[in-house]
């Protein structure tokens, strides 16, 4: 149930929603044309804009809407305060100098390993 849910919001959160209405008014639309034209004309009905059906212009109105509000919302989260920084490097007031001594080879618990042995040739 919670991922349906998920999915749910996730899809409205892209706008997912409009392009499955879409495809749902279009085969809508595409039955009924079928009933009083050939599929050449049906379909050319049905894609052409010019004979939107009533789903089709809610769709239109419900993006345009959404595209408003969103359109709304950004232009209220540009606003920028104009406030100068400077950045001032200053060097240090003292220095520390670290030895570099090798102590890694005295933390290993043994010395190397002893080379291969070599091969006889006959």
């Amino acid at each position: 149930m919670s991922r349906a849910a998920l999915v749910i919001a996730l899809v409205c959160s892209i706008g997912l929603q409009w392009a499955i209405l879409q495809t749902v008014a279009w085969a809508a639309m595409l039955a009924d044309n079928l009933h009083s034209r050939s599929l050449a004309q049906a379909v050319e009905r049905t894609f052409d804009g010019k004979h939107p059906c009533s789903l089709c212009k809610a769709i239109a109105k419900g993006k345009q809407s959404e595209k408003k509000s969103a359109l709304q919302q950004s232009l209220k989260k540009m606003e920028f305060v104009c406030e100068r920084r400077s950045f001032i490097c200053r060097p240090a007031s003292a220095f520390w100098e670290l030895s570099c001594a090798d102590e890694t080879a005295r933390a290993l618990p043994f010395g190397p390993l002893p080379p291969p042995p070599r091969r006889l040739s006959v």
